[in-house]
């Protein structure tokens, strides 16, 4: 029975687990974290409607449900040519078969990062966010700041969808305890059209939410530092703000920057189209057995593509896929960019809003009440089908 080592326990490495078992593979998991975290539904804790727990799922849990083997450790350093995985514990991983490569991306560095938080950040800067939301509701007045940021050198890799949500489910809460009219609240972001990649549509219609919900828009121009009570941009002017929420965009991981493995620019793995790593023809004796999926990944493609969990997942099934194609001599091995899309119910709360993206057509859809409720159904179906307690929807 061959072995696959995966890194990461996220939305591509547990998918890649949970399918590579399906198939029959010697399988050893390695996380940072013993839990999984359910990213996109965490928009709730800041606001109180759900707890941190209800978010992570236990990697025991699901190592005791599908049969994988699970190391809770960080991986300090890659030896590709030598086939090397060296842990935070000293411990050396070397014996297997194929390495898949799922450890997420980092972040970019901005000055004074340091004064916010965010809700794509480490687990734990949801609880930090919450606090700070709680302190302001309690001081009874004040400014909240909420944006994103963008790579120049990876237009994939950002993230803005959680900030938006994150943004009119604050609005949301304030509005309920009847004292929306006491804060101020603006979105930010460097480029001139943020969320402009789910499509004209989309664009206009989060222009009009933001007028009708009275939140300001502060966009276009580069960001130069984060102060303990400001945003200051690249002409020098301040937005004033007491809080500020920020997300900045993915970057390459440090141990892929460090390792012997091939990146583009940003730093992000470069694969083809079938997820395995592409090194350079000028690279002689590296192996072919390394395959990388998920946010570490550099996605080929369109000028829109944004790397999203439900990807990450293609990815890593296409990945189990092909591995099994290759063990049988076989040819008919599946590709990760027939499937780009932007896909996403985005929350506010009080409803949300269906945003869909492909080569053909972009979309969004106003779902009132219902939009809700539909994405907290699928924060149970993520934790429950992933556990064997529910079955899986093909597809999703």
């Amino acid at each position: 029975m061959k072995h696959i080592l995966i890194l990461g326990g996220g939305f591509a490495g547990l998918e890649a687990a949970i399918y590579f078992k399906k198939e029959n593979y010697n399988v050893t998991l390695v996380s940072e974290r013993d839990y999984f975290y359910i990213y996109p539904t965490s928009i709730w804790i800041p606001t109180r409607e759900c707890e941190f727990s209800d978010i992570c799922v236990d990697l025991n849990l699901l190592k005791n449900t599908h049969g994988f083997h699970l190391i809770v450790d960080s991986i300090t350093n890659i030896n590709a040519k030598e086939n090397k995985i060296t842990l935070q514990s000293g411990t050396v991983l070397e014996e297997y078969d194929y390495l898949v490569i799922a450890m997420g991306a980092a972040k970019m560095k901005h000055k004074g990062i340091e004064n916010t938080l965010s809700i794509c950040g480490a687990p734990e800067q949801s609880l930090l966010i919450r606090d700070k939301v709680d302190a302001l509701i309690a001081k009874g007045s004040g400014k909240i700041c909420f944006g994103f940021g963008g790579n120049p050198n990876d237009s994939s890799a950002v993230r803005g969808g959680p900030g938006f949500e994150l943004l009119f489910n604050v609005h949301n809460l304030l509005k309920k305890k009847g004292i929306r009219d006491k804060y101020e609240l603006t979105f930010f972001a460097p480029m001139a059209e943020p969320g402009k990649r789910m499509g004209p549509q989309a664009l206009k219609m989060m222009d009009l939410m933001f007028n009708k919900l009275s939140i300001k828009q502060h966009f276009g121009k580069k960001i130069k530092e984060f102060q303990e009570a400001a945003i200051i941009f690249e002409d020098d002017t301040r937005l004033e703000s007491d809080f500020t929420m920020f997300i900045p965009a993915g970057d390459g991981h440090t141990v892929i920057k460090n390792s012997d493995l091939p990146t583009n620019a940003a730093g992000f793995i470069t694969i083809d189209d079938y997820c395995r790593v592409l090194f350079d023809d000028k690279q002689n004796h590296m192996p072919t057995n390394i395959y990388a999926i998920g946010d570490i990944a550099a996605l080929e493609g369109y000028d829109w593509r944004a790397k999203q969990g439900h990807i990450a997942e293609v990815m890593a099934k296409n990945t189990v896929h092909n591995i099994k194609q290759r063990d049988l001599n076989g040819s008919d091995f599946k590709g990760y960019q027939e499937h780009l899309n932007i896909l996403c119910v985005m929350d506010s709360g009080d409803g949300a809003a269906f945003v869909y993206r492909d080569e053909k057509r972009a979309f969004m859809i106003p779902m009132p009440i219902f939009g809700h409720w539909l994405k907290k159904g699928w924060g149970a179906y993520c934790r429950h089908s992933k556990l064997g307690n529910i079955p899986r929807i093909p597809g999703m």
